[in-house]
C-alpha cells in the first residue's frame, strides 16, 4: 500500500512545510508514504505521469488558494487513469467548506479538516492496518454512497510532538527553509485565518534552539518563520532573538512576521546590537485609519507602531518590510491616501500595497456582504469593490502598486526618488501620477529594462 502526499506550489523556490510535517508526523509508516512537490507551471502531463508512475493507492493534495484550481483539474484527470485510487485534500482552501468542496468534486474521496497530523496518522492506519472506520476518525469529511459525512474537527494538538522536517537539507537545496516555532495568533483580525484558531501554542524552545542550530551548523541562507504574530509573547520571541544573536554564523539571515507595536525595548536594543541582515521583519500594518482598524477587530498602536519602525530603522542594520491592504471596510480613496503616506514617511525598505482577499472560513466573508465587498469569485477572491471604493479606484491603485513596485521595492531608485517626491504634494500623489503617465503613454503593457525605467522617470 503507497499513499502519495502532493504538493502543488507556486514556484520551485518554495516548500510545503505541512507536507513533510505530515510524512514526519507519521514516521512509523515512512516506507508506505511517498511525498512529492511540483510547481503550478509544471505541464500537468508531466505531474499526471509522476502520480502514475508513483503506484500510490492514495493520493493526497495539500490545498491553497495558488493552487486549488491547478488541483481541481489534476485531479479530474487522474481519476480517468486511476479508477481505483482514493483521493484526498487538506489545507485552508478546502476545510472551510469540505461539504461543498466534496459535492463540486465527486471524484474526491474525502478532506481532511484543519490541523492534519493526526488525522494523516488515522488515515494510514485504516488504510494499511484495516483499524477502525472511517466514521471513527475526527477530523475529516467523506463520501460514503450518496451521502457526506463530517466527522467535526479534531482537537488541536502540542505543536513540539511534531517532528524536526530538515535533517535532510538536500531536499531543499535551493528553496527557502519555512519554520514554525508557534501555531494561531491572539488576535482578532477579520480577513486572516489565523484569527479563527485562538489556540495558541508554542514549540518547545530548548527544540527550538536545536533546531535552529541545525539551520546555522548548515550555513542556510535564509529562514523563514511562519508564525503569525512572532513576537506576541515576550519570553518567546527574546529567547529565539537573543540565541541567533549569540550563534551568529554571519551568513543565515531569520525573517519573521511580527506587530511593531508589541516591541519592547529590551528587544529593540537586542535588535541594535545584531549584524546587518542577520533578521529581517515584515509588518502588517493595513491601515491607520482608526475606523477601519476597528472595523477588521485589529488592535494597534499606530503612534507606538511609529516610534518602534523608526527606532529600528536608525539601527541601520534590519530590512522592514511593512504592509498595507486596499479594500478593507471604511477604507476610500481619500483614506487610503493617507494610510500610504503615514506608512511610507516611516521609510521601510518595502511597501507591500496588497488588496483584500476575502478568505474562505475568515469572518470577512462572513462580513462581506454588509459592507458592500464585491471580490472575485475564482481564487484568489481578491476584492473587486466596497461601499466605499469603486472598481474604478481600486485599478488606479492597482497602479500605485506597480510604481511602487518598479521604483521604491527594487531599490534601484532610491536617489531620484528622494529628489523626485517632494515636488508633488505628498508621495502618493507622486506614484499616483506617475502611473497615469505610464499608462497614457501605453508604457504600463511593456516590458522595460533598468535604463529605460530612468529614462521614463
Amino acid at each position: 500500500m503507497k499513499i502519495l502526499l502532493a504538493a502543488c506550489n507556486a514556484k520551485y523556490i518554495h516548500s510545503n512545510l505541512a507536507v513533510y510535517d505530515l510524512k514526519a508526523y507519521s514516521s512509523d509508516y515512512d516506507e508506505h508514504v511517498i511525498l512529492r512537490e511540483y510547481t503550478i507551471n509544471q505541464p500537468k502531463d508531466e505531474i499526471l505521469k509522476d502520480i502514475y508512475s508513483s503506484g500510490a493507492d492514495v493520493v493526497c493534495f495539500s490545498c491553497y488558494i495558488w493552487n486549488i484550481s491547478f488541483v481541481r483539474e489534476l485531479i479530474r484527470d487522474l481519476v480517468k487513469i486511476l479508477p481505483k485510487t482514493a483521493f484526498w485534500a487538506g489545507g485552508p482552501e478546502v476545510s472551510y467548506d469540505a461539504e461543498k468542496f466534496l459535492t463540486e468534486m465527486p471524484e474526491m474521496t474525502g478532506v481532511m479538516v484543519g490541523e492534519g497530523e493526526k488525522t494523516f496518522h488515522d488515515l494510514l492506519e485504516f488504510y494499511i492496518d484495516g483499524k477502525d472506520s472511517l466514521e471513527e476518525i475526527s477530523g475529516i469529511a467523506y463520501r460514503t454512497g450518496d451521502k457526506i459525512i463530517h466527522n467535526g474537527w479534531r482537537e488541536l494538538m502540542d505543536l513540539s510532538a511534531i517532528p524536526f522536517v530538515y535533517e535532510h537539507l538536500e531536499k531543499f537545496e535551493n528553496r527557502i527553509i519555512y519554520y514554525e516555532s508557534s501555531r494561531g495568533c491572539p488576535f482578532s483580525c477579520s480577513y486572516c485565518l489565523s484569527s479563527i484558531d485562538k489556540k495558541l501554542r508554542f514549540r518547545d524552545l530548548e527544540l527550538v534552539k536545536k533546531e535552529l542550530q541545525f539551520f546555522l551548523d548548515h550555513r542556510v541562507p535564509q529562514v523563514k518563520f511562519v508564525d503569525r504574530t512572532f513576537n506576541c509573547k515576550h519570553e518567546h520571541a527574546m529567547t529565539i532573538w537573543k540565541y541567533i544573536l549569540e550563534h551568529d554564523n554571519g551568513v543565515t539571515n531569520f525573517h519573521f512576521e511580527i506587530s511593531a507595536d508589541l516591541l519592547r525595548e529590551e528587544e529593540m536594543e537586542l535588535m541594535s546590537q545584531m549584524r546587518p541582515g542577520l533578521i529581517q521583519l515584515e509588518i502588517g500594518v493595513q491601515s491607520t485609519n482608526p475606523e477601519t482598524i476597528r472595523a477588521i477587530h485589529r488592535h494597534m498602536d499606530l503612534k507606538k507602531l511609529e516610534h518602534c519602525v523608526n527606532r529600528v530603522h536608525s539601527f541601520r542594520n534590519i530590512h522592514q518590510h511593512l504592509d498595507l491592504i486596499a479594500g478593507l471596510p471604511y477604507e476610500d480613496y481619500d483614506t487610503f491616501h493617507q494610510s500610504f503616506n503615514d506608512v511610507y514617511q516611516m521609510k521601510p525598505d518595502q511597501l507591500q500595497l496588497g488588496f483584500l482577499k476575502v478568505l474562505k472560513g475568515s469572518l470577512m466573508q462572513k462580513e462581506a456582504e454588509g459592507y458592500g465587498i464585491v471580490y472575485k469569485e475564482k481564487e484568489p477572491y481578491e476584492v473587486l469593490s466596497t461601499n466605499w471604493l469603486t472598481y474604478g479606484e481600486v485599478l488606479k491603485l492597482k497602479m500605485v502598486e506597480s510604481m511602487v513596485e518598479v521604483y521604491y521595492n527594487s531599490g534601484q531608485f532610491w536617489h531620484t526618488l528622494e529628489y523626485l517626491v517632494p515636488f508633488e504634494k505628498d508621495a502618493f500623489t507622486f506614484y499616483e501620477k506617475l502611473g497615469s503617465f505610464y499608462e497614457k503613454k501605453g508604457y504600463s503593457e511593456i516590458s522595460h529594462s533598468r535604463m529605460r525605467r530612468y529614462e521614463i522617470l
